[in-house]
């Protein structure tokens, strides 16, 4: 079965908890702390496999959530980092986020991986809250949700050439002329109702056809199967328009088919009406289709279009036509620059383009709401049953800017305030304090607690 689109939902896994734990042996009566950190869960990761040719193993299962970490322990003993949850997909797969459409990747090569859901970090122990002035930290953090998302998935076929035109214009005749590939034949529209790949060899060098199901004019805007096989056209290098000499079905002009075609493409995508293309005149044995191809050949004259008179059940003018594609393709594949081994990077890590980003929404007028992915997650990482937890938290969001925010935004003491899961009275007198004297404070020197996501993920590595 033939897959091109799925929608699935990938959740990494959730970060282990700090441990706040102090030592304790014969003979010590004041052993320090020595809480380990809790392990990072594991990450969502998708990468581009030639192996795979379908989404059909994401059209039965939908829901993929990959390995969290472990908690930390007493005696320093960290907690064990999830395993990444690898899921394959094929060469040529684009992923976006289901809910904005937003663009992930376009994983257009081999080995190519995007990490389309972050484990969550792992919480710091409380050996890591140690200051001169905080000998014996009793709190460690939690450990971090992990990021979750329904992401589309849509492949859009790797071919060097793509066989356009109406239905029953003799498409699929000719990939199976062509090529090895065997596609359903029949005398109806929609005969083919999947794109069908073939390789066609012409002499030392081979390229890669699609047949693309039969486009019908409304195409662009979802008519037929437009919307569904459109956007396989989009990779190719060169477009095979196929039209029918012989009059065929519903006795049509093949030159205004050719406009049909042509408006749909463009409506699709504007880059495509640029496209390279050769017009096919299939069907040439069939009476009286020498005068309709003398016509559509002076057409394509004014045109400047190449023309080839063919004829998928003879075989007439087929050996001609492949080597002049071969060599169209050949031509334009090499213009392409390709980049060099290792140039591109391998593996990508998504972030929302929110993520460093503080907002606040006023919510009624005494509440408001604090949205940022770095923020909530400090709120979320708290133990807010300890008053040494909390208090920490404040201070580092004093430091983020977030209470400065606040009163920006209009907030005074006693407005209720919500971040993530948590809310809680404001009190603004950090808020306005002096940046250096925050700054100043030794407490809130914990290099580790203010690195980003990406530097703990550099880190762990």
């Amino acid at each position: 079965m033939f897959i091109d689109e799925a929608k699935i939902h990938v959740y990494g896994g959730d970060g282990g908890a700090g441990s706040a734990s102090f030592r304790r042996e014969a003979h010590v009566p004041k052993g320090g702390p020595d809480g380990g950190d809790g392990g990072k869960g594991g990450s969502v990761v998708l990468e581009a496999d030639q192996a795979v040719s379908t989404l059909i193993d994401f059209h039965y299962k939908r829901h993929f959530k990959a390995e969290r970490g472990t908690h930390g322990k007493g005696g320093g003993r960290d907690g064990a980092v999830g395993a990444e949850l690898l899921l394959k997909v094929p060469v040529g797969t684009v992923a976006r986020v289901e809910e904005t459409g937003e663009f992930i990747a376009d994983l257009s090569r081999h080995r190519q991986r995007v990490v389309v859901a972050r484990g969550g970090r792992g919480g710091l122990g409380n050996t890591n809250f140690v200051t001169p002035t905080r000998r014996a930290p009793s709190f460690a953090q939690l450990g971090e949700p992990a990021e979750d998302r329904w992401i589309t998935l849509e492949l859009k076929l790797l071919a060097d050439a793509a066989l356009v035109g109406l239905p029953s214009v003799g498409k699929s005749s000719l990939i199976a002329r062509m090529s090895a590939a065997r596609p359903k034949i029949a005398d109806y529209p929609f005969t083919t109702l999947v794109p069908n790949l073939g390789v066609v060899k012409a002499g030392e060098y081979s390229f890669v056809v699609a047949d693309v199901p039969g486009l019908i004019e409304g195409a662009s805007e979802g008519a037929g199967l437009g919307h569904a096989f459109l956007r396989h056209i989009e990779r190719t290098a060169l477009i095979l328009h196929v039209v029918d000499l012989s009059g065929g079905y519903e006795d049509r002009d093949p030159i205004v088919d050719i406009g049909v075609i042509d408006r749909e493409l463009a409506a699709h995508a504007e880059e495509l009406s640029s496209r390279p293309q050769i017009i096919i005149g299939n069907k040439c044995d069939i009476e009286g289709a020498a005068e309709t191809s003398a016509r559509v050949a002076a057409w394509c004259e004014d045109a400047g279009r190449a023309y080839y008179e063919v004829s998928a059940v003879t075989g007439v003018g087929i050996d001609g036509m492949i080597r002049a594609i071969a060599e169209i393709v050949r031509e334009l594949r090499s213009a392409d620059i390709e980049p060099e081994e290792g140039s591109f990077e391998a593996t990508f890590v998504y972030e929302p383009p929110t993520e460093r980003v503080i907002e606040v929404e006023r919510v009624t007028a005494d509440s408001y709401r604090v949205r940022g992915g770095f923020v909530e997650r400090m709120v979320i990482m708290t133990d807010m049953a300890n008053e040494e937890a909390v208090a920490y938290l404040q201070r580092r969001l004093a430091r983020a800017g977030v209470e400065r925010a606040l009163v920006e935004a209009g907030a005074v003491d006693g407005d209720t305030v919500t971040i993530g899961p948590v809310s809680f009275d404001f009190e603004g007198q950090a808020a306005v304090a002096p940046v250096d004297a925050i700054e100043s404070d030794v407490e809130d020197e914990v290099i580790a607690e203010e690195a980003t996501p990406q530097a703990q993920e550099a880190g762990d590595e």
